[in-house]
């Protein structure tokens, strides 16, 4: 592979594509960021998005972690990465097969199927918090990676701005729980929803507070179980810009 070695790891006031920087200097081009959104929700999908940022017209200001900007904002930012990314890519994990195979399981083989939906392979993948085992190219798994290397908060983005919109669609469906507030996630008004009228199907039955809502309203949730890997139902690939 051409280019140079890599004799350091970028310090994190560099700036978020200091790493993007540093691994195409050692040959490492194109890097793909990959990020999930929904991992700590007791309601509705997993979503996992994978970004690629190539070049001058890849770079966006103002990327971070997407949970720390505001709705419109992201709105915003999301825009400009479908628009200037060489490669994005969202995977949509329906909340049956969280229940199934389990989250952690879900979210490493999302990542895995996000970064095989790009229609660019990349020479390096850096990943929010875990490693993403199986690859054919050399990773890093990044502690706040969607804080330090722009391709992983652009992906962090991707995959909130997804989730959060099929969320408030949902509330369309149940607005019962209040969905296009929390997102799915626990609060307390959503617990006292859960209290009320105990879980709907798109709750994550396999949690200790959707299993106690079920019990204590006396209801069954019926579902047909299958066997394997995570279905690919939901899967949005995205495009070359």
């Amino acid at each position: 592979m051409k280019g140079r070695p890599l004799r350091f790891t970028p310090r994190r006031d560099a700036g978020l594509f200091a790493y993007e920087r540093a691994l195409a200097h050692g040959g490492f081009s194109p890097v793909a960021g990959v990020d999930e959104a929904g991992r700590g929700a007791c309601a509705g999908p997993l979503v996992v998005g994978a970004v690629i940022l190539q070049g001058g017209r890849g770079r966006i200001d103002g990327l971070t972690d997407s949970k720390l900007l505001s709705p419109a904002r992201r709105e915003e930012l999301y825009a400009e990465i479908i628009e200037r990314a060489y490669a994005w890519s969202a995977v949509v994990i329906p909340c049956y097969d969280i229940d199934r195979i389990g989250l952690h399981r879900c979210n490493i083989t999302g990542m895995r199927r996000a970064l095989a939906a790009l229609d660019a392979r990349p020479a390096y993948v850096l990943s929010d918090g875990f490693p993403v085992p199986g690859l054919d190219v050399p990773g890093l798994a990044m502690i706040k990676g969607d804080q330090a290397a722009a391709c992983v908060a652009a992906a962090s983005i991707v995959a909130k701005v997804t989730r959060d919109r099929i969320m408030v669609g949902l509330h369309e469906r149940y607005p019962e729980y209040g969905f296009d507030v929390h997102k799915g996630y626990v609060t307390r008004a959503h617990g006292e929803a859960l209290a009320v009228h105990g879980p709907c199907p798109e709750h994550r039955f396999s949690y200790v507070n959707v299993g106690r809502a079920l019990r204590n309203n006396g209801e069954v949730a019926v579902g047909e179980e299958t066997e394997g890997e995570v279905s690919g139902e939901g899967c949005a690939e995205g495009a070359r810009a």
